[in-house]
């Protein structure tokens, strides 16, 4: 499989050494990082067709891959 888009350290280019820091020292950024991770991953494998799923199930997939980022970009911010 060829590169996952949307991997946090591409939509927050200018964030990488925060997020690094933040996953080492807050365990509820990390568990967000991780989760964000898992949904991206299985967003990507139902648009490339390695695991169809229906597409109702998909729109939900990036519903909460989008949830996660915000709170994500909202604990950026605030360090």
């Amino acid at each position: 499989m060829s590169n996952t888009p949307h991997e946090l350290h591409e939509e927050f280019p200018a964030e990488a050494e925060k997020i690094h820091e933040l996953k080492v020292s807050n365990a509820h950024f990390a568990r967000l990082a991780e989760e964000y991770h898992a949904v991206n991953r299985d967003v990507h494998r139902a648009e490339t067709g390695v695991e169809p799923v229906a597409e109702m199930v998909e729109t939900e997939m990036r519903k909460k891959r989008a949830h996660l980022k915000d709170e994500i970009a909202r604990m950026l911010a605030a360090v």
